[in-house]
């Protein structure tokens, strides 16, 4: 049935799903909006993110150890990955990082299937968390209250980084022009390295903080990879500010129609993508640049 608390209780939980969508399409954004790779490993990196967790929980029992362990191990990932595989393929056609990227994503889903199996996981909220609260005109989980805060800490921690401090800066002139960075003597793919492994935390980070809300799988990422495609896309490619307004907005989109038929919440969601790339292509935020 729907009615006035129902629909304000799938505002907040769009408010929730959103905000993780917009900390995860961050990350994707920012990768792609300083590196220009466009990288279809991003939702492989959250549910990695997820699994470290776990295992970080299991050995600790620290929702805080476990979030911290999740976001290293893919930091750590994401740099390996960079140094060993991605950096070759800065100057290569944008399907040559599709493919690669696509196929690091399926080889890391398949090794978390054969080390966990299929068997969904669960990490519980912290103490603190637990439970629910009053609002006043409802009752709602204090979980996924508290989602929206830490990942409203997150984003700003990013922004800082990269858009108020030397390490942005360098990288924005990198991208511009790597030759002059270099001669400067920057190490611009030093930078570059740095940038990716920070993008590949912030998907691992919202992994592990979506861990107590969703239960674990192998596939979680799929769903997330597309969904934080079309978030970027609906904010605009390579826009950090986009990035959270098109989270928001997809979160609320899919929420919101969920309630009335879970069926058509991806038909709404591409809809509106659809809308979009008709009115504004380069997104709501965004510019022409890279093409």
């Amino acid at each position: 049935m729907i009615s006035w608390p129902n629909l304000v209780s799938q505002l907040f939980n769009g408010l929730a799903l959103g905000a993780l969508l917009a900390l995860i399409s961050s990350g994707l954004t920012i990768i792609y909006g300083t590196l220009g790779v466009l990288n279809l490993a991003h939702g492989a990196m959250f549910m990695i993110g997820g699994y470290a967790g776990f295992v970080a929980y299991q050995y600790t029992e620290s929702f805080i150890l476990a979030v911290i362990a999740g976001s290293l191990f893919v930091m750590l990932l994401g740099v390996l990955m960079e140094r060993v595989i991605i950096r070759h393929f800065y100057h290569r056609p944008h399907e040559d990082q599709l493919l690669v990227t696509f196929g690091l994503g399926i080889c890391f889903v398949e090794l978390v299937r054969l080390i966990f199996s299929s068997q969904s996981q669960l990490v519980p909220p912290p103490a603190l968390f637990r439970g629910i609260t009053n609002l006043g005109f409802m009752f709602y989980p204090t979980y996924r209250l508290a989602v929206v805060g830490i990942v409203a800490v997150a984003l700003g921690a990013l922004f800082t980084v990269l858009y108020r401090t030397r390490l942005g800066m360098i990288v924005r002139a990198g991208i511009e022009d790597s030759v002059m960075v270099d001669s400067l003597g920057i190490n611009v793919y030093r930078v570059f390295m740095v940038v990716f492994g920070i993008g590949a935390m912030a998907a691992g980070f919202a992994g592990i903080v979506n861990a107590p809300v969703v239960s674990l799988t192998p596939g979680i990422g799929d769903d997330i990879l597309v969904q934080t495609f079309v978030v970027v896309v609906i904010g605009g490619v390579g826009s950090f500010p986009g990035a959270i307004l098109g989270g928001l907005i997809a979160g609320e989109i899919i929420s919101v129609t969920s309630m009335f038929n879970p069926g058509y919440a991806y038909v709404m969601l591409f809809a509106a993508m659809t809308l979009v790339l008709v009115v504004r292509p380069h997104g709501l935020l965004g510019v022409q640049g890279r093409e």
